[in-house]
């Protein structure tokens, strides 16, 4: 089991920033995936970033050069730096753990993001 906390949303204008945060704990494992997804009302839910356990990084076409995905291994937490935010980021944000070998995934309670002046 792994378990996910998630921080960091709220409300903020347009073209400001936000850093969601989310901590994992339980077995970790060393062959996995972190990433963050999002889901606005109405919508399906999306991959935003993720990173893998070497580091390596994949965006969403909307979000290319705005936001940055990062991780602490020390602290087992991921990061999801946003930064020039618009309305169409407001959604709910969810942080995933991927692991390959057995194959599953799991998930965080979710944490809001608004984006409204």
């Amino acid at each position: 089991q792994v378990q996910l906390v998630e921080s960091g949303g709220g409300l903020v204008q347009p073209g400001g920033s936000l850093r969601l945060s989310c901590a994992a704990s339980g077995s970790i494992g060393s062959i996995y995936a972190m990433g963050w997804y999002r889901q606005a009302p109405g919508k399906q839910r999306e991959s935003v970033a993720t990173i893998t356990n070497v580091g390596s990084t994949n965006y969403a076409d909307s979000v290319k050069g705005r936001f940055t995905i990062s991780r602490d291994d020390a602290k087992n937490t991921v990061y999801l730096q946003m930064n020039s935010l618009k309305a169409e980021d407001t959604a709910v944000y969810y942080c995933n753990y991927h692991r390959y070998i057995p194959m599953i995934d799991y998930w965080g309670q979710g944490t809001q993001v608004t984006v409204s002046s």
